[in-house]
């Protein structure tokens, strides 16, 4: 039957989850972002929708034989794919404690009752009863598969001279690869015989797909059922052989073993957390337009501490965001009632722009440049530690980055972080780059104090030997005696008088004659 004309028979709301539910490997985590948004917006009718939906699936339905062409009698549920069925179960598995086991149970007994059953299908049934509170009579796999694994653990035994994994892959190489009674019983004499082996299957296929085998072969049936099996502390057996088993060391194996980084990073999060992670990492990989519903993701951001958002940032690797979804994602940050926190706004801004902005080698486009001055209007003392100091404090910036910076100190910071600013640049070794910020922080003419004056004074003074022959230099110069003579002293004066003899600019004259019409009452 069709699956549109199957869709058809449920409402909109129960629809886009079936239809999420279809969409292959992904069905899973699509249909609980659906489940998500549909209880946000309706906490109790969203469970009683979903105990409908089950029941719904079991209504019998008539259709076809293909064989025969003869009518008969199936569960709606029974009529869609395998896909849709195992991305079901799993989703039940997931919510199972948001539905009701009268509505759960009669869905697994339709499905039990398939003519044709699907191994994973089976084993995801046993799993549910399991979630419902079933004894765990049955094991989750298959008469076929515990037959196979049965099978398996004889082959590891190895009653003859050829047995082992050599009998079992029953591979052209199989007989350079086994290991002989007698050999085995002359390792005896030196070492303990435990070794970790490495099997390669279908290595012409699948050439990256490996899977890691520990065995004992004094007594291979312990590692199979779960035994002790070896330990990292007992020393492996290095062979060489010419056939597909290769023994190789328990430390090379211990490496390999290690959990993933991702994982630890996923533990250090709340599991509400983490699904909103998911749904923030397909937001950002989708080409679709963003709307209101895409905003409400990043509340999560709300309610996280510094440390999560930081394991947030790196899972989401937000240094990576193309510079197109850097725009619609400022946008859903700004909207985000309350605002963020100090320590939230700064993470986000130094994993967002930071490092785009120090890898320019020509001028920021629009996107990046939008995303800026925007996040930088809203958050001015948090982009002023995440990323205007960072850039200030790198040595080997140039004029993309000082063209961002100047329009960001005119366009969107308060006189009060101007002032910030430039006291930062107290403590930095100046470069053509930090002058022309000075220079522009000097030209907003921020409130200066005699005590910030001196200082700034002072260090005026001190970095002239180093810009004889700067432009830049001289400019900020003529800007300080013109717009703050009235801060300069007589002490100042002479310190200044003496700054201006070194300088070798064109403007010389014209600095000398700024500082002679400072006079003093």
């Amino acid at each position: 039957m069709d699956i549109d004309m199957l869709l058809g028979r449920f409402d909109g709301q129960t629809r886009l989850l079936l239809v999420s539910l279809l969409s292959g490997a992904s069905g899973v985590v699509r249909a609980l972002n659906v489940f998500r948004k549909q209880r946000r917006s309706d906490p109790q009718q969203q469970p009683r929708s979903l105990n409908t939906l089950l029941k719904t699936l079991c209504q019998e339905e008539i259709c076809p034989e293909t064989q025969d062409r003869q009518l008969a009698v199936k569960p709606l549920v029974c009529l869609f794919p395998v896909s849709f069925k195992q991305n079901l179960l799993s989703f039940i598995h997931l919510v199972h404690s948001h539905l009701l086991p009268s509505s759960v149970l009669p869905l697994l007994v339709c499905l039990s009752q398939d003519p044709g059953p699907d191994p994973w299908v089976t084993a995801l049934v046993r799993q549910v009863e399991r979630d419902l509170g079933a004894p765990a009579g049955k094991p989750l796999h298959t008469e076929l598969c515990s037959q196979r694994l049965k099978e398996l653990s004889e082959s590891l035994v190895g009653t003859g001279s050829a047995g082992g994994w050599a009998l079992c892959l029953g591979g052209q190489n199989a007989a350079s690869a086994c290991l002989s009674g007698s050999g085995l019983s002359d390792l005896g004499t030196q070492r303990k015989r435990k070794s970790c082996v490495t099997l390669d299957s279908d290595a012409e296929e699948t050439e990256q797909q490996s899977k890691r085998i520990k065995t004992d072969f004094s007594n291979p049936v312990e590692g199979v059922d779960g035994g002790e099996g070896p330990t990292a502390a007992e020393p492996g057996i290095r062979e060489e052989t010419t056939g597909k088993l290769s023994v190789v060391s328990t430390d090379a194996s211990a490496e390999e073993l290690n959990p993933a980084p991702s994982t630890d990073l996923c533990d250090a999060l709340d599991e509400h957390i983490q699904a909103s992670v998911l749904q923030i990492k397909e937001l950002l990989e989708s080409q679709t337009e963003w709307d209101q519903s895409s905003t409400d993701v990043f509340r999560v951001l709300n309610e996280c501490d510094h440390a999560q958002v930081e394991v947030l940032c790196n899972m989401l690797s937000l240094p990576d965001v193309p510079e197109q979804t850097l725009t619609k994602l400022c946008s859903c940050l700004l909207a985000l009632t309350p605002d963020l926190s100090y320590s939230t706004a700064a993470t986000l801004i130094r994993s967002l722009l930071l490092g785009k902005v120090v890898s320019l080698t020509e001028p920021a486009s629009r996107c990046l440049v939008t995303a800026a001055t925007s996040l930088c209007s809203r958050y001015a003392r948090p982009s002023c530690d995440a990323l205007i100091r960072p850039l200030l404090e790198e040595k080997n910036i140039g004029n993309p980055q000082a063209e961002l910076l100047d329009r960001l100190i005119v366009d969107c910071l308060e006189p009060q972080h101007r002032l910030l600013l430039l006291q930062v640049t107290f403590k930095l070794v100046w470069s053509e780059t930090v002058l022309s910020v000075i220079h522009s922080l000097l030209d907003s003419k921020p409130e200066l104090s005699e005590e910030i004056f001196t200082h700034f004074t002072e260090q005026l003074v001190s970095q002239a030997p180093r810009f004889t022959k700067s432009m830049k230099f001289a400019k900020m110069m003529l800007t300080v005696l013109t717009k703050y003579n009235s801060h300069v002293t007589v002490a100042l004066k002479h310190s200044l008088s003496s700054c201006l003899t070194l300088n070798e600019t064109f403007l010389k004259k014209s600095l000398q004659a700024a500082l002679k019409r400072i006079t003093h009452a």
